[in-house]
């Protein structure tokens, strides 16, 4: 009798400790990161886009997409350094400790003495008591922050075989949680999962661009056989930007392999395919490392994050590279599932890479270092909020100074240039709300629609000029300024020098 009345009192008992152990063990962190990748790739963003990638799909059914997720820019011609610096310090544009010997001399003294590198992101979980570890390319980043983590296997790889591309980052991911197993290693882990691609030279498996239609062209004097198979041309594409986007010899926009100074219809579907090719493969990847978390029991206790370091243009508004502030640039793309985070939602989120670290700390219950400027987005994750802010502000600096920034709130964005010492001076504003192609006059014009298949509206063009929108203009224009001093960028526009 004793013995069958203390059998349920012990088994509430060892219920109630598992109970408690589980909700005790912290949550892991996977960041998975590719390389110039718009979000308009996916089918969360584009519906019609014809990209496969079924992993990172589920990724949004399963968890949350953010419509507003942005890097705040580049201080310099190089865009991958700045964003990826911001990631793994959260701070701010115009606030980046030095990164090396290649460090701005502008960013000299900004950090005023505080002990950032100590304070990113691995340095953070690896006093956390986390285990870290990294796959990324190799450069383009902060390495002095990337040497923190315990275990690093960085190597850039754009080929099109499974050694070469992006099945070799996977495999290091595997390999590691395979390694963790072997060990019943059960403390909490932060993966930061990067690619090399869909970053150019596009080479992608040769059954993933015959699935899209494309080739890896070699031959800067011919043009790309023409395949009906290829993507279709943007909405937004042009056959030339209509004025001059940067400084000269931009390696992204006239010197990429495959494309050069083309973009020219053949070209430009050609070279989307190839895009779309190597992110499948990356797709694929991030399968295999979120089926092995499953079977490994620790997916449910995860929280994964897929971003960019920024978006890219091929061939949207006659550009290339990733040199520009249009929402297909500036915009990159951000899905996130986990404990907590509702099946399917949505939010504009108006984030900055530079918040992941604020957040990761969050999600974890670790301490926000003071050094991080970024905002802990977690309310918007767990459906508290919609958004973090409501300013955003983009710079690009290549050239000569100050190149040109954009600032956004709520449906309404500007964009200004000053770039080639001064020779080229525009404005643009755009109600996103009603022109989200930021189409432009060229747009319009009879034989781009043809090729491009667009059927802009009149409205849908740049406003700066409209004087029913005079007094808009001029209210974004204040706020540009005001965000430029907020965030001390050091730079002034050619209109702004009297403020």
């Amino acid at each position: 009798m004793r013995k069958t009345f203390f059998i349920p009192i012990l088994l509430a008992i060892a219920g109630a400790l598992q109970t408690s152990a589980q909700a005790a063990k912290r949550p892991n962190i996977l960041f998975i990161i590719a390389d110039d990748q718009s979000p308009f790739d996916f089918k969360a963003y584009d519906p019609s886009s014809p990209l496969h990638a079924p992993a990172i799909g589920a990724m949004a059914s399963k968890g949350m997409t953010l419509d507003g997720a942005y890097h705040m820019g580049s201080m310099s011609g190089a865009v991958c350094s700045p964003s990826r610096t911001m990631v793994m310090s959260g701070r701010t544009l115009w606030h980046l400790p030095r990164r090396g010997r290649k460090h701005l001399k502008r960013e000299e003294g900004v950090t005023k003495g505080e002990d950032v590198l100590n304070n990113t992101i691995p340095a953070v979980f690896n006093r956390a008591g986390y285990d870290t570890m990294r796959t990324c390319k190799n450069g383009n980043s902060y390495n002095s922050a990337n040497e923190l983590f315990t275990v690093r296997e960085d190597a850039t790889k754009r080929g099109g075989t499974p050694e070469t591309g992006s099945e070799w980052h996977g495999d290091r991911v595997i390999n590691y949680l395979n390694g963790r197993e072997r060990a019943n290693d059960d403390d909490p882990f932060f993966i930061y999962f990067g690619f090399s691609h869909p970053h150019d030279v596009r080479d992608g498996t040769p059954e993933l661009l015959k699935k899209y239609g494309a080739v890896n062209h070699r031959d800067k004097k011919s043009l790309p056989p023409a395949n009906p198979q290829a993507p279709k041309l943007p909405l937004n594409w042009l056959p030339k930007h209509p004025f001059h986007h940067g400084h000269p010899g931009l390696r992204d926009e006239v010197s990429v392999s495959g494309v050069w100074e083309n973009r020219d219809e053949r070209t430009i579907r050609n070279e989307i395919g190839r895009q779309l090719a190597c992110a499948e493969n990356i797709d694929r990847q991030v399968a295999r490392v979120l089926k092995k978390l499953k079977d490994m029991g620790e997916l449910e206790n995860t929280y994964v994050f897929y971003t960019a370091d920024h978006g890219m243009a091929i061939g949207r508004h006659g550009l290339q590279g990733k040199q520009n502030l249009y929402e297909h640039t500036w915009r990159v793309p951000f899905f996130a599932m986990g404990p907590g985070i509702k099946a399917g939602s949505r939010a504009p989120g108006n984030v900055y890479l530079l918040d992941v670290l604020a957040t990761f700390c969050d999600l974890t219950g670790i301490q926000i270092p003071e050094t991080c400027e970024g905002i802990s987005f977690k309310p918007v994750l767990m459906g508290k909020k919609d958004r973090v802010r409501d300013v955003l502000y983009g710079a690009y600096c290549g050239g000569t100074k100050p190149g040109m920034r954009s600032v956004r709130k709520d449906d309404w964005k500007l964009i200004k240039y000053d770039v080639l010492d001064g020779k080229v001076r525009e404005t643009q504003l755009f109600n996103l709300k009603d022109n989200p192609h930021e189409f432009l006059a060229e747009s319009h014009q009879a034989k781009v629609k043809a090729l491009s298949g667009a059927q802009p509206k009149k409205g849908q063009r740049n406003l700066a000029n409209d004087p029913k929108h005079a007094a808009k203009l001029k209210e974004m224009e204040a706020l540009l300024l005001s965000e430029m001093k907020r965030l001390d960028d050091p730079h002034r526009f050619w209109d702004q020098q009297a403020e």
